[in-house]
């Protein structure tokens, strides 16, 4: 059965790195949920049925974490001790916060007038810059001991895909 005690990477033997190789990552997942399915526990007593619940549980929880790059950027950072998300430190960076400003205020300008070209163009923007942003993002999170910058580009890599949600939500309103 399943060693619960490993990281996400170990489980799919990947290396703990944040470039991740999706198609590895996918067969991986496969192959697991190929033995750890419930379904192939049927037949097998209580505890065997609930083990093979749990070990299904984690293997989703762990594919669903390394696929999503915020996600595993965050479970990098746990994996050294750092909350990306602390709760307690939500401050992000002043430029960046004002661009990001600059951005919703000129969306909402273009929600109002159903101007869906510029929502799109605004999408285009946060998308390129969240793009930009995760390939900087592994020399950062794959170093020995991530640093503080490493957080800080977390959470606002976070903050540009509920950016793009939201833009993404305004144009398809702008286009209906």
């Amino acid at each position: 059965m399943l060693d619960f005690a490993r990281n996400h990477f170990e489980l799919f033997g990947l290396p703990p790195r944040y470039a991740i190789d999706a198609a590895a990552l996918d067969a991986a997942y496969r192959e697991l949920q190929r033995t750890v399915h419930p379904d192939r526990h049927a037949a097998s007593d209580d505890a065997s049925r609930l083990l093979a619940l749990q070990a299904a549980a984690r293997v989703n929880e762990a594919y669903r974490t390394l696929g999503d790059p915020v996600e595993r950027a965050r479970y990098l950072l746990s994996l050294h001790g750092i909350d990306a998300f602390d709760a307690a430190d939500t401050a992000l960076d002043t430029d960046f916060l004002e661009r990001q400003l600059e951005r919703r205020e000129r969306a909402a300008s273009a929600a109002e007038a159903g101007d869906a070209a510029l929502l799109e163009t605004l999408l285009d923007e946060v998308r390129g810059e969240s793009a930009a942003m995760q390939a900087s993002l592994g020399d950062l999170l794959d170093a020995p001991a991530p640093t503080a910058a490493a957080r800080e580009r977390v959470r606002e890599l976070r903050f540009l895909g509920k950016l793009a949600e939201d833009l993404d939500e305004m144009a398809a309103q702008a286009t209906s």
